[in-house]
C-alpha cells in the first residue's frame, strides 16, 4: 500500500489463533510502502500486542519497521501502528 491503512485482525479466528495474527501482521507490513504505516487491529482477547507481535515483528524485518503501541480501542482491540522505514 502507498498510504497509511489498517488491517483489523480481530475477527473471531484471530482470537482463536495467535499464529494467524502474526503471520497476518507481517503480511500486511510487507505490503506496506517505504514511508507509510499500517495500523494493526488486533483481538482484545489476546491482550496487549507488544506482549507477543511486537517482537515477532521485529525478528521478521529487523530495522526495517519502527512499532508504536497506540491504546486499546472502543471496539475492545488493540492498535499497534507499524512503519515501514526502508
Amino acid at each position: 500500500m502507498n498510504k497509511n491503512w489498517s488491517i483489523s485482525l480481530e475477527h473471531e479466528e484471530y482470537t482463536l489463533d495467535i499464529e494467524l495474527v502474526i503471520s497476518d501482521a507481517i503480511d500486511a507490513v510487507d505490503k506496506t510502502e517505504k514511508g507509510y504505516y499500517v495500523n494493526v487491529v488486533t483481538p482484545a482477547a489476546l491482550g496487549n500486542p507488544d506482549d507477543y507481535l511486537t517482537e515477532a515483528l521485529v525478528n521478521y524485518f529487523g530495522g526495517r519497521i519502527t512499532i508504536k503501541f497506540i491504546d486499546q480501542c472502543g471496539c475492545g482491540g488493540y492498535v499497534l501502528r507499524v512503519w515501514k522505514n526502508n
